[in-house]
């Protein structure tokens, strides 16, 4: 994230003061969208032989994104929570799997994932970033 937004998120919460609620993290778009971006990665990258998973970038995602949620005012042991939580494990789940079928992606067919994973890399997308081509 820029600077200047950083900043301007942190002038928006300092204002607010102690009485802002934060929204439920099940409820944070930006998060919810690269945890489901994530997910998604990680069907392909499973399913298609001939991708693989960029790990140590993915990792890297992973702390900023954590670094994300604790500048918007998260603890860690909300995030925890969150990320433990069962039944938001479970919705995270059925959006990238709803993803994945509108996008062609069928079970047991190996290379529509391959496909979906190689317009994803070659779109540059958030999911795509997560990939690499063997």
């Amino acid at each position: 994230m820029k600077p200047i937004a950083l900043a301007l998120i942190a002038a928006t919460l300092l204002a607010a003061g102690p009485a802002a609620a934060l929204e439920p993290l099940a409820q944070e778009k930006y998060i919810n969208d690269r945890l489901i971006a994530a997910r998604i990665a990680d069907r392909i990258r499973r399913t298609c032989p001939n991708i693989d998973a960029r790990l140590f970038y993915a990792y890297g995602e992973a702390r900023k994104l954590k670094s994300y949620a604790q500048s918007k005012g998260y603890s860690a042991k909300q995030i925890e929570a969150f990320l433990d939580d069962k039944s938001q494990k479970k919705r995270i789940y059925a959006v990238a799997e709803d993803y994945l079928t509108r996008k062609g992606a069928r079970s047991g067919d190996a290379e529509s994932f391959c496909r979906l994973g190689r317009d994803e890399i070659a779109r540059k997308s958030v999911i795509g970033s997560l990939l690499v081509a063997k």
